[in-house]
């Protein structure tokens, strides 16, 4: 563009998010482009078929939320894709976790809590005092809060080893009430988390334990990003193009980009979304919006490397009935969990075969993404060997290494967030939208990409102002 085209937004990033966000505007009329780095859309949703086998190298699956939150059902809609969404197995209600070098169930009812070996009697009889512990003032650290609330038992196995499941995180670092905010809520709102999982359970709102249903789609997740940018105006999407630089100017904002062949451009919009990683849009807005620059750059990203394996049936001992395995620290394995992935959806791996996809690295292992291949392939193999009852060599691996893979919701990650809304609320026409606020998953991506869709257009009033002064965070 060589002058601002009035109404039309400039989406830079090409993740769920991104696309997300220009479909939702594109059917409410509104002209969008979106400009991506990578050389496909949907960033890390990518999903691979080799030798009979399905593998999902980014998100494996995501929880397909109820009522006014299912904007991934809405979107799925939208695209025809409602006979592609398929639910999980049963047995992913299974999940099974080592406890003293053995995999046991977590129990999932009172009775089999009740039960389970996992858990000590003392700390079956301490979990009767959590609707007696008061609550504090200051920001905690996940680890702190379920200690203080629930006992070190159900932080060292069940979790510690979820949260390393879900944001490869460590729960020293990562805050209750930016990581896990509805489990937060039920303290704030009822005093105890038991009482508040009783009232949320009886009045059905939405807050406390996630409700939906484990879905991906048919052929894989990469599906859902794949038809968004195929069904969008041609040239919406545009691959391959990074940002290097996002300007204010009087009447919208410049944007200026590198294609893979080197050339540079620059596009104009009345409005810009930043909806890459936060790093990306740190280095974009380096020169020209400093202090958003060094809030966005203050963003941790955990490293992973994920694993795929593919056995005939017969090679592994376990019945991998269920989700996957969660692995605590205090266990001495180095892998941060497993899925079983041929046992929640069909079409993962071939007749009489089974997949099963592991995690290494993470933010207490940053040292496992140093070694080299081999060394971290003999690693996980030998791991899983042990955990599974696996006999003889996988006869399919497939390793992929994110050095930046899930932006972690650390201590302090809520007021940055809203210190970098107020520096760029002077800047009128720059809006945010990525997994590095508001929820890692597809779903939120997709519920908060539909939420700023119905701002921008005016079917939702702008969030309301913080009426207090937050303290920018400076680490």
């Amino acid at each position: 563009m060589n002058t601002t085209n009035p109404g039309h937004t400039l989406i830079l990033g090409g993740g769920i998010s991104g696309l997300s966000l220009a479909w939702f505007l594109h059917q409410r009329g509104q002209p969008v482009t979106v400009l991506d780095a990578g050389n496909r859309p949907g960033g890390s949703i990518r999903t691979e078929h080799d030798q009979g086998y399905q593998i999902e190298l980014g998100p494996n699956s995501t929880l397909q939320k109820t009522g006014d939150d299912d904007a991934l059902g809405r979107l799925v809609k939208d695209l025809n894709l409602d006979d592609r969404l398929i639910e999980a197995s049963s047995v992913s209600s299974n999940r099974y976790v080592m406890h003293r070098g053995r995999l046991k169930a977590l129990p999932d009812s009172p009775p089999k809590f009740i039960l389970s070996t996992i858990f000590s009697p003392w700390a079956k009889v301490r979990l009767l005092a959590e609707p007696l512990i008061g609550w504090v003032l200051h920001e905690e650290h996940i680890a702190e809060f379920v200690t203080r609330r629930l006992g070190r038992e159900f932080l060292d196995y069940a979790i510690e080893p979820f949260i390393s499941g879900v944001y490869a995180g460590d729960p020293r670092s990562l805050s209750i009430a930016a990581a896990a905010p509805k489990v937060h809520q039920l303290e704030q709102s009822w005093g105890s988390l038991i009482i508040g999982g009783i009232m949320v359970g009886k009045k059905n709102k939405a807050i406390g334990v996630p409700r939906g249903r484990l879905v991906t789609l048919d052929g894989g997740l990469e599906l859902l990003p794949a038809t968004i940018a195929a069904r969008l105006p041609a040239g919406t999407v545009r691959t391959g193009t990074e940002v290097i630089t996002v300007r204010p100017e009087a009447s919208g904002w410049q944007v200026e980009w590198r294609d893979a062949q080197g050339a540079r451009g620059l596009e104009r919009a009345e409005r810009v979304v930043l909806a890459m990683p936060s790093h990306a849009a740190a280095k974009a807005l380096f020169t020209t919006l400093p202090a958003a620059s060094q809030l966005l750059a203050g963003i941790a990203y955990a490293p992973i490397a994920s694993t795929a394996m593919g056995y005939a049936r017969d090679q592994v001992s376990h019945p991998l009935d269920g989700f996957g395995v969660l692995l605590p620290r205090r266990e001495r394995v180095r892998l941060l969990g497993a899925l079983f992935s041929s046992s929640l959806f069909p079409g993962r791996a071939p007749e009489n075969k089974v997949l099963v996809t592991s995690f290494i690295g993470g933010a207490m292992d940053y040292q496992a993404l140093t070694m080299p291949d081999p060394a971290l392939e003999a690693w996980v193999r030998k791991d899983m060997a042990e955990i599974l009852g696996i006999r003889g060599e996988p006869e399919f691996f497939r390793m992929t290494r994110y050095q930046q893979a899930i932006p972690q919701y650390n201590v302090g990650h809520l007021k940055r967030i809203k210190a970098l809304d107020k520096v760029l609320k002077a800047y009128p026409g720059i809006h945010t939208r990525a997994n590095w606020r508001d929820g890692i998953s597809v779903s939120d991506c997709v519920l908060n990409a539909e939420k700023l869709a119905r701002r921008l257009t005016g079917e939702l009033p702008e969030e309301p102002e913080e009426k207090e002064e937050e303290e920018v965070p400076t680490e």
